[in-house]
Order: structure tokens, then C-alpha cells, then sequence
């Protein structure tokens, strides 16, 4: 039984107690809210229920800025951060090379820290991917610095994913069976990452502002900017953003959806326009790399709007039309997916086995089934054969295989080709 179906039989054993039904709310919020919601039909006749139905659609004004201890961890947080980054210049170390290694280093482990703490997790939860984490830092650093390596580029490449597959286990509490828990970080990286725009949109006009009052004065401002601000605000922004959305779930809930249903025709448009001039264009997938690259890169990209949509119609009832929209576009990245897999098994099969077709490959083949298991559930969703938990089913089940994808990418791949 998944966590949500366990908190609705328990709201439902607990209608009538008041003070059991806050401490379940406060244990697991956005979970007690959406199995609410879910059971509310059933239970509306309860003036209890009725207290909370009017509890969660009444809008919140003012917006959460934390604790004291928050804003303490959070300060330091990003202190320590900006301080990983600046490595280079205070050792006298290539920045390309140390920043290609460690960039993720110094943010990822930073928000699973916060996370932890804001979700009061024991030390035992965090253990594992604690000791992974410095496990990984040394053996990314150990690399050769071999600049022209495929393998030990792959390797760079990939760990950013890995780590924050470490922060997802973070954020669902190790709990890897727990579905619900796992379309709660994938929507929690939606709300990140439109939090993160909008910040970033609000640092861009805050520096310009600067430079123009300051240009005025004749003060140069160019220099403090490079080295500080560049360093330590952009790389911030990850923590700050997660700071606020932790506090504030409802911040972004209703720009999410609707960038979800804005992008998903958007597209839908842009993937079919693109493969027709794939039919037309001189240029052939299957001898051109860096075609061929570009076009992985968009399949992933394609993935992710569609994954994110997924999630944010589960919130919800969601229209024909909007579930129209994702069958079309899952079933034209499904043809395209087929594309890039037969031109990677061609150059395979031409060209010999090499590290980037290998990485590639893979990565391709996780996409292609999961793809084909989440367009399967939406179309049974659509034909009101099976419901939106059984969707979510079958997008969390898949995310412990990229996590190894990763993982083998990053860690064994290097072995296997000598570092070459």
C-alpha cells in the first residue's frame, strides 16, 4: 500500500479526532493534503472535514520566511558554497578543471543538508548518501587530468545527475518503494526550477541597476561583481530557492500548471516540425555526431517538459485536451527516441563500441522503455481505465534505474576504457 492510500485510511479512522488528524498533517504536509482531497467526496458531510476542505482552499497571504536556525544554515550554506568555488583562485589551480568536477559538489550537498534538517530526518537516513557523496568527491578529484578523456568528460558530465539522484533519496526519506514520495521531488524540481528563473530574472535586473547607479558615480563596480557576486549569487540560488519553497509549497503552485499546459503544445509543435525537417534536411543523423548529439540532448530535454507535465496533471482532474496533448507528444518522442537509438546502434555497429555511444546508448534505451510505460498509463488514464496513482506508479518506478545509469557512467565507465 503506497503512502497516500495509507494516510487516507488513516483520516478516515480519524475524522472525528481533531488533534490526531493535525499531528498526521504535520508528518508528511503535502501528502495529508493531496489524500485529503482525494477522500473529501466521501467525507464532506463530516463539519470536521468540512473545517479542513475550507483550511485548504483558503489562500494563503503572507509568505513563510522560515526560522532563525533556517536562516543561520541557510546563510552558511551559501557562504560555504561560494567558498568551494573560489578554491581555484585562492590555491592557484586550473578554474576549468576544478570547477567541472566539484561545481555540483558544492551545491548539491549543501540543499541535501538543508532538506534533512528541514525534514527532521535521522542520521541514519542520511548516512548513506553522506559517505557516497565524499566517496565521490575523492575519486572525482583522484581522476587524471586528462582533458581529452571522453570517459572522465562522461564522468563530469554525470555526476551533477547522480548527486541530486542522492538528494531525491534525501527527500523521500530512503523510502524507494514510496511512489508518491518520488512525484513529490519531481514536482518539488518543477517548483525549483521556475523559483530559480525567477530569482535569477530578479538578480539580472538588481545588477543592472547597480552598474548603471554606480557607472554615475564613476566607481568600477565590474571588479567586486566578478568576484563576488558572480560567485556566490548564482550559486546560491538552488539553496535560497529550495529555502522558499519548502516554507512556501503553495508559492509556485498555480505558475507550475500553467507553464505545464503553456510548454506542452508549445512543444508538441516544435518536436513535429522538427521531424518533418529531419525528412527534408541534407543532414544525416546517422553520420553526423554532432547532429546526432544535438538530438539526444533535445529527446532529454522533450522528456523532462513531458515528465513535469505528467506531474503536474496528476495534482488534479485534468482535461481531454491537456491529456490529448501528452499522448501526442510521448508517442512523437517515442519515433524520435527509435530514430536516435537506430542511428547510435548504426554508428555501433559501423564504428566500434566507444564511451560516448556507450553513455548515449543507455541513457536512450532508460527514455525509450519509460517512455513507453508512462505514454501507456496516460492513455489509460484518458480512456478512464486506471488512475492517476498508477501513473505516478510507473514514473517513480524508473528513477532508481537513471540513478545507476549515472552511476555507471561516472564511476565504472572510466574503468572499463582505461581512462581513455
Amino acid at each position: 500500500m503506497q503512502q497516500q492510500e495509507i494516510i487516507q485510511s488513516a483520516i478516515q479512522a480519524s475524522i472525528n479526532d481533531p488533534k490526531a488528524l493535525e499531528i498526521l498533517y504535520r508528518k508528511n504536509k503535502p501528502v495529508f493534503q493531496q489524500a485529503f482531497k482525494t477522500i473529501y467526496p466521501e467525507i464532506k458531510e463530516n463539519p470536521i472535514a468540512q473545517s479542513w476542505h475550507e483550511r485548504f482552499n483558503v489562500q494563503e497571504e503572507e509568505i513563510s520566511w522560515g526560522t532563525k536556525n533556517e536562516w543561520m544554515l541557510l546563510i552558511a550554506g551559501a557562504f560555504f558554497t561560494g567558498l568551494i568555488i573560489k578554491m581555484p583562485t585562492f590555491l592557484g589551480i586550473d578554474q576549468e578543471s576544478f570547477l567541472s568536477r566539484n561545481i555540483s559538489l558544492a551545491i548539491i550537498p549543501i540543499i541535501l543538508l538543508f532538506i534533512a534538517k528541514k525534514k527532521r530526518l535521522s542520521v541514519k537516513t542520511i548516512l548513506l548518501p553522506v559517505t557516497i557523496i565524499i566517496a565521490s568527491a575523492i575519486y572525482i578529484n583522484l581522476l587524471p587530468q586528462s582533458p581529452k578523456s571522453d570517459t572522465i568528460i562522461l564522468a563530469c558530465l554525470h555526476l551533477p545527475i547522480f548527486l541530486w539522484s542522492l538528494l531525491g533519496y534525501t527527500f523521500i526519506g530512503g523510502k524507494l518503494k514510496d511512489a508518491t514520495a518520488k512525484i513529490n521531488f519531481l514536482r518539488y524540481n518543477g517548483d525549483l526550477v521556475v523559483m530559480s528563473a525567477i530569482i535569477a530574472l530578479a538578480g539580472i535586473l538588481f545588477t543592472g541597476i547597480n552598474f548603471g547607479l554606480f557607472q554615475l558615480t564613476g566607481v568600477d563596480f565590474q571588479p567586486f561583481f566578478e568576484n563576488y557576486i558572480v560567485v556566490w549569487g548564482p550559486a546560491s540560488i538552488p539553496l535560497f530557492s529550495t529555502f522558499l519553497v519548502s516554507n512556501n509549497p503553495n508559492l509556485v503552485n498555480k505558475i507550475s500548471p500553467v507553464i505545464a499546459k503553456i510548454f506542452t503544445p508549445l512543444v508538441l509543435v516544435t518536436l513535429l516540425g522538427f521531424l518533418f525537417a529531419l525528412l527534408s534536411t541534407t543532414k544525416n543523423i546517422y553520420q553526423d555526431r554532432e547532429f546526432l548529439l544535438t538530438f539526444n540532448g533535445l529527446l532529454i530535454g522533450v522528456m523532462a517538459i513531458i515528465i513535469f507535465s505528467v506531474t503536474e496533471a496528476t495534482k488534479s482532474e485534468s482535461t481531454k485536451f491537456n491529456l490529448v496533448m501528452l499522448i501526442t507528444l510521448s508517442i512523437l518522442t517515442i519515433v524520435a527516441n527509435g530514430i536516435a537509438l537506430s542511428a547510435i546502434g548504426f554508428r555501433l555497429f559501423e564504428y566500434g563500441a566507444s564511451p560516448n555511444r556507450l553513455a548515449v546508448l543507455g541513457s536512450n534505451i532508460l527514455i525509450f522503455i519509460h517512455l513507453i510505460a508512462v505514454t501507456k498509463q496516460i492513455i489509460l488514464l484518458f480512456q478512464k481505465k486506471s488512475g492517476s496513482a498508477q501513473l505516478e506508479n510507473t514514473i517513480g518506478y524508473f528513477l532508481p534505474a537513471y540513478s545507476m545509469w549515472t552511476a555507471f557512467v561516472t564511476f565504472i565507465l572510466p574503468l572499463l576504457f582505461g581512462m581513455k
